[in-house]
């Protein structure tokens, strides 16, 4: 189904979350080349409150330790948290707060958000499959300390990012998805 001749617009109404992506991934050159699409989001004063970790290989084996020991959870020799290994790149948002009196923290975290949703389309658009995904430990200290974050620092998720099978592909391009309708969406001021 098709909603916007537009491929931008298009792009946008059809994204989907993907639980299941392949092992493929973009490289960093390819997130590199991406970033001024990601950098136009709404960012008062232009602080920049963001930044991304990447996390591939043995980052995500330390991430599910991390999260493991957040949780209190103990394994067996030689078993692992599987979570982080369900796509081969992980991208961390970090909302990065500066300092200002014009911008609040709550406002540039908004901003940090943006900036995920954004490297999300961009991805998408690219033909990348995405899934950001959240939890209860993402900001327990073990999980804060192993992404290294300031202590200002808040992570707002990851993005798992990975390859598209060909028949999901299809699928997705014949969906059904019912469009929105706007007027539980927008409204006006009460008098």
């Amino acid at each position: 189904m098709q909603f916007f001749s537009d491929p931008v617009l298009e792009a946008m109404a059809t994204r989907r979350s993907l639980s299941k992506v392949g092992p493929q991934t973009p490289d960093d050159e390819e997130l590199a080349r991406l970033l001024p699409a990601v950098s136009s989001v709404a960012d008062h004063k232009a602080l920049r409150p963001w930044r991304l970790i990447t996390l591939r290989g043995d980052d995500r084996a330390r991430l599910g330790e991390a999260l493991d020991a957040a949780a209190g959870v103990v394994r067996e020799p030689g078993e692992i948290n599987t979570k982080p290994f369900r796509a081969e790149l992980l991208i961390a948002v970090v909302a990065s707060p500066k300092p200002h009196p014009k911008v609040p923290e709550w406002e540039q975290h908004a901003t940090a958000a943006g900036v995920g949703h954004l490297l999300e389309l961009a991805l998408w658009r690219c033909g990348w499959g995405v899934m950001w995904r959240t939890g209860l430990y993402a900001n327990a200290p073990e999980v804060r300390a192993v992404h290294g974050l300031a202590e200002t620092e808040h992570l707002m998720g990851w993005l798992y990012v990975g390859g598209i099978d060909e028949r999901l592909r299809a699928r997705l391009h014949k969906s059904r998805r019912p469009t929105l309708d706007p007027r539980r969406f927008i409204g006006r001021m009460p008098t």
